[in-house]
């Protein structure tokens, strides 16, 4: 017999939540994974606190008593949604408040009208694949957060720039042009508000392959960087990479791969960070052969159960957690 589900609200993750949001965030997460002291793991990186910020973000909080117990976010990049980081005080896990929550982003995704929405969860947790599952995400490939240490010396030079560089102008038509490219991998899909919430958060570097004007950019990623961003000390994180599809596709994502490494040199972070999805098999190949290992190996789960922008021949790195 399990014990009576809790009376639990769902609201609005408020400005005055966010420390005891980020407290509950840390302590979740290192009690799951078996950290010796929980309540510090993952100190060094913001999953809350920037999201909460970001305007094509839905934060929701959930309250027992009058008490923040958990909270959820929902991502919109377009016509793509994913939710997450989910997380629940430890000492409420399994009463329910967690398929409240699920509820909650599931309502705004439908109210956006996303044509595809997901998550990252653990792979090896039928407890979590279960109750996502109930609500219409379904298990697909595997996704692998892979790093590699940053070579200092590099002996392939590509040029590129940054987004944070440009005027106004130029930026409206970069944003315009990133758009034309995603759009291309997956109708609608769009990360100008991402691109947008990496420079006005101070979180990071947009990195841009090739010329917007003609036949516009080759590629770009969303870079974050340091210890107030998604990434943590010492590392360079991209949390959206992708090049254009074609013949020279592959060529063109080692290029980017280059560019973010030379970035991660001039901020001065010795590790380079990036997600895949094994369905992208030949992004997936590339990491590999460039020296990548995997550090946490999950599963995206998908709504309706469709591949998405996650299929052979898309080179694209991304993040759902």
């Amino acid at each position: 017999m399990g014990t009576a589900a809790p009376s639990v609200a769902i609201r609005a993750l408020a400005e005055t939540d966010l420390p005891e949001a980020e407290r509950i965030f840390r302590l979740a997460f290192g009690t799951f994974l078996g950290a010796p002291e929980p309540e510090t793991f993952w100190s060094d990186r913001d999953y809350v606190r920037g999201r909460w910020q970001a305007p094509y973000v839905t934060a929701f909080a959930a309250e027992v008593g009058g008490e923040l117990v958990g909270s959820n976010f929902a991502t919109r990049w377009g016509s793509v949604g994913f939710f997450g980081p989910l997380t629940i005080r430890p000492d409420l896990w399994d009463r329910g408040i967690g398929a409240r929550l699920v509820e909650a982003v599931t309502a705004s995704f439908d109210e956006w009208g996303t044509r595809h929405a997901g998550l990252f969860t653990f792979a090896q947790s039928a407890k979590h694949v279960g109750l996502y599952q109930k609500y219409g995400y379904w298990a697909r490939f595997l996704t692998a957060i892979m790093s590699a240490p940053v070579r200092h010396n590099q002996t392939e030079p590509v040029r590129w720039s940054r987004y944070s560089d440009l005027t106004e102008e130029q930026k409206v038509e970069c944003l315009k042009s990133c758009r034309d490219l995603t759009g291309a991998l997956y109708d609608g899909l769009d990360l100008g508000a991402e691109i947008q919430a990496v420079e006005a958060q101070e979180l990071g570097e947009t990195v841009l392959l090739g010329d917007m004007a003609g036949a516009g950019l080759d590629g770009f990623a969303v870079c974050h960087h340091g210890p107030r961003s998604e990434a943590g000390d010492g590392a360079c994180f991209i949390k959206f990479g992708t090049v254009r599809p074609g013949s020279a596709a592959g060529e063109t994502f080692d290029n980017l791969l280059h560019a973010c490494e030379a970035l991660a040199v001039a901020e001065g972070m010795p590790r380079l960070l990036a997600g895949v999805n094994m369905a992208r098999h030949e992004a997936y190949r590339h990491l590999v052969g460039r020296g990548f290992r995997t550090e946490i190996q999950g599963v995206t789960m998908h709504r309706p159960n469709e591949p998405g922008y996650s299929r052979a021949g898309v080179f694209v790195l991304d993040d759902w957690r």
